[in-house]
């Protein structure tokens, strides 16, 4: 039997115990974005570090201005260096309501398909996905007491609010972190349920929140209805006015520094298996909503997109207030890809919005963080070689794509430690990551960690 061939069979032989450390982990309420779970973030940090130097890392809890990151290295090999990322904070669960379950207290739950969902907050993103690379380490060093490659792990607080520790804890860190040859990401999505994926490019974010200001208090509606302006109904006219009706965005100069696909890539994603309808019927939807002319997949994976993602004003409780409200607001995002500017975009739909306000309104902005796209070259051994453990443990071969979504400590990675990052992740598109009743299929856990041991043993020249 094969390095390789035994550190699978323990793995396969001790899921169980994989899944129940998944469990303890998904208990802790690390939603970072409130301060008021700020202990329970730290609490999570704090049981990935002791369980970390149980495993023979040289572990640690480090200090930010934020939330607190996790650091471990095990270096003794003279494998490649490799640097894993994952994150550890979770995102708010409201609407609680709308949970089958507490989004705490995990739940396994068999569909009818035969495949079982773990259910519960953080399961898919990111903690699921973080452990299948520990648990990966775990499995060869049960059975082969060292790693064949230096492994550095970093794990994150405040992915989930903005990161705002992340660039200057690299600048302190990159002599340390810097160090490593390639660094490696499980935050993406598998391409679907049975085929691999490595992500080539990944989507930037600009994230934005506006307040609308008007009356100087709130205001009786049967007094002052007609005459006052009202802040709602500026800010719907103002989010109305940052679509056209062909689905594009409006604000002026936002497609500048945008390209098309390149063809060979265009025409790889051609080929790749894809149903329109049925991605959209997962979401619960019919037809597409975005730029005309354009498939769903480039809209979601290839296209920069302006989103309503949250709206604040007048009563909202149970019942009914005839009120005129004095502020509104709403949270606005942005994705990028490749050339756009953060910092540009961010001037353009401020000066769209201050271009259309109306007299007795006014508006406070507030910045939410941004970053740029980042494109990982496909080439390189690296990028070979975990391509083919993967196609080895899935049976497909590996499709090299984009990603809609936005995951900052790429460009980040590039930037300040000058290294180029392979996203692997395990997700699926129905894995309902920032929604009610988030789950993360026990297939993909369990797959998730056997790739994992493919990629390493393939880097190290143990396949």
């Amino acid at each position: 039997m094969s390095k390789l061939d035994a550190a699978l069979a323990h793995a396969d032989a001790h899921i169980e115990e994989s899944l129940e450390r998944l469990k303890a982990l998904v208990r802790i309420k690390s939603i970072s974005t409130d301060p008021a779970y700020a202990g329970e973030v730290r609490k999570a940090a704090e049981l990935l570090s002791a369980d970390l130097n149980q495993l023979g890392f040289d572990a640690s809890v480090r200090d930010t201005i934020g939330h607190p990151m996790v650091v471990a290295h095990d270096t003794a090999a003279d494998g490649p260096h490799v640097l894993f990322y994952a994150h550890y904070d979770v995102q708010p669960v409201d609407p609680l309501n709308l949970w089958h379950s507490d989004p705490f207290e995990p739940q396994l739950v068999k569909q009818a398909s035969g495949e079982t969902h773990i259910v519960g907050r953080g399961t898919s993103d990111d903690k699921g996905q973080l452990l299948t690379f520990v648990e990966a380490c775990r499995a060869w060093k049960a059975v082969h007491g060292a790693l064949p490659l230096k492994v550095t792990l970093f794990f994150e607080g405040e992915e989930e609010s903005g990161s705002k520790s992340l660039r200057p804890f690299l600048e302190a860190a990159k002599d340390e972190l810097g160090v490593a040859e390639v660094a490696l990401v499980c935050d993406t999505d598998l391409w679907n349920p049975t085929t691999p994926s490595i992500v080539t490019m990944l989507r930037g974010m600009v994230a934005e929140e506006i307040e609308i200001s008007c009356a100087s208090h709130d205001l009786h509606s049967g007094m002052f209805g007609n005459a006052a302006r009202n802040p709602i109904q500026v800010l719907s006219e103002l989010i109305a006015s940052l679509r056209n009706p062909d689905g594009s965005v409006a604000i002026e100069r936002f497609y500048d520094d945008v390209k098309e696909l390149p063809a060979d890539v265009a025409a790889l994603w051609q080929r790749l298996p894809f149903d329109e309808k049925a991605f959209m019927a997962g979401a619960g939807l019919t037809t597409s909503a975005g730029e005309q002319g354009r498939s769903v997949l480039e809209q979601t994976r290839a296209r920069p997109t302006c989103e309503i993602n949250g709206i604040i004003g007048g009563y909202t409780g149970d019942g009914f207030k005839t009120v005129i409200p004095a502020k509104a607001s709403a949270k606005i995002s942005f994705r990028l890809v490749s050339e756009m500017d953060p910092d540009k975009i961010r001037a353009a739909f401020r000066k769209h919005v201050t271009d259309r306000l109306p007299p007795d309104a006014t508006v406070t902005f507030h910045g939410h963080g941004g970053s740029p796209a980042v494109t990982v070259p496909s080439y390189g051994p690296f990028v070979a070689k975990a391509a083919k453990a993967l196609q080895q443990e899935w049976g497909n071969e590996t499709a090299l794509i984009g990603s809609g979504g936005s995951i900052p400590v790429a460009g980040e990675f590039k930037r300040i430690l000058g290294l180029d990052t392979l996203l692997i992740g395990f997700a699926l598109d129905d894995d309902r990551i920032h929604s009610p009743n988030e789950k993360y299929n026990l297939s993909s856990f369990h797959k998730g960690i056997r790739s994992w041991l493919r990629i390493i043993a393939s880097f190290a020249g143990e396949a």
